[in-house]
């Protein structure tokens, strides 16, 4: 298995887990706080149907031989759209975030090699379209967890998105640190690595230490 089917693979069960979980959702719990600051639950999954609309544009964009932009109205269009489909039904969200799952899934299933050769626009520039699996996937996990449906949160992430994710999230670190500072500080390295992860991804604290300060 190559690199693009296990990212495939692991977003699209990642999908699958947000899906089940969506199935009990509430108008009142899509209106109550997320664990993201002024962020609703419907915010997260608006936000959520959105990154996979906008992965589904560069994708598209790449099987025709083009460079798609996530975001063709740039920072005010993401925003302006999660804002604007925040306060839906909880009908309405679940049905909009399981049909933009389902395009994208579809799309990367009809993808070859073209595509994944191709490249996307982001808002922060050019990322490779067989990167943006990894991408979903990550948008997928940690925004699931940043709904709030169980106390578990971020303890619930997946052993394998884990792992691959703390290499990268890792190596991002002590990139942005002086020369000769590589290694994550001892207080880091004493927790588990959902731990360490989630604090480098600024949703956890360690005793002892600042926010990582990658996001």
């Amino acid at each position: 298995m190559n690199a693009i089917e296990r990212d495939v693979r692991g977003a699209t069960a990642a999908h699958a887990n947000l899906l089940a979980a969506l199935q009990s959702l509430t108008d009142e719990k899509a209106r109550s706080a997320s664990v993201l600051p002024d962020w609703t639950v419907g915010h997260v999954l608006t936000h959520i149907a959105r990154n996979a609309d906008s992965f589904l544009l560069m994708v598209d964009a790449a099987n025709r031989g083009e460079v798609g932009s996530q975001y063709p109205g740039g920072l005010d269009q993401r925003n302006g759209d999660i804002e604007t489909g925040a306060n839906r039904s909880a009908a309405d969200l679940v049905a909009d975030v399981a049909t933009a799952i389902a395009r994208l899934e579809t799309a990367w299933a009809a993808t070859g090699p073209q595509g994944w050769e191709g490249t996307g626009q982001t808002l922060l520039g050019p990322v490779p379209i067989n990167a943006l699996p990894f991408r979903r996937w990550r948008e997928t996990v940690v925004h699931h967890a940043d709904c709030g449906f169980t106390s578990e949160g971020w303890r619930d992430w997946p052993t394998e998105y884990v792992r691959l994710e703390l290499e990268q999230m890792t190596m991002l670190w002590a990139s942005r640190k002086p020369m000769g500072m590589t290694t994550l500080p001892t207080q880091a390295l004493a927790v588990d690595d959902r731990h360490r992860l989630a604090w480098l991804m600024g949703r956890a604290a360690i005793d002892g230490l600042t926010p990582a300060g990658i996001y």
